[in-house]
């Protein structure tokens, strides 16, 4: 199966892009995020897509992660709902339900901001 990934642009602020990130729909792919893997590349990322809104359902561990995280969870209708950074070992949930967990280099939380809208859109 094909890897799909997309690009993260904040529309809030003149569609500046954010991240260039795998799309994670499938449970595997969502158990497995970044454990035991190396440190992200700049401006790279990872969408975890659940199948419904949930505060549950997008939090996320940080076991096996050995690096820092900017974490970004975004609503259905693609509005920023919580930011975080997430250090290895920690358990995280959003403030409110989100259907996306986006998960980058922590430079990425100061690009963006709760209440803004994102735009996913496939990268070449």
């Amino acid at each position: 199966m094909t890897e799909k990934w997309v690009l993260v642009k904040n529309t809030t602020m003149e569609n500046s892009t954010l991240a260039r990130a795998r799309w994670c729909d499938s449970t595997l792919c969502r158990l497995r995020g970044l454990t035991f893997r190396g440190p992200l590349k700049d401006q790279e990322g990872l969408i975890l897509v659940e199948p419904v809104e949930s505060r549950i359902g997008t939090s996320i561990h940080m076991m096996g992660v050995f690096f820092s995280l900017g974490v970004v969870w975004i609503n259905a209708q693609n509005l920023v709902v919580d930011k975080r950074l997430a250090r290895p070992g920690g358990f995280y949930f959003p403030g409110a339900s989100a259907r996306y967990v986006l998960e980058a280099e922590p430079a990425i939380l100061n690009r963006v901001k709760v209440g803004d809208f994102l735009e996913f859109t496939d990268a070449p």
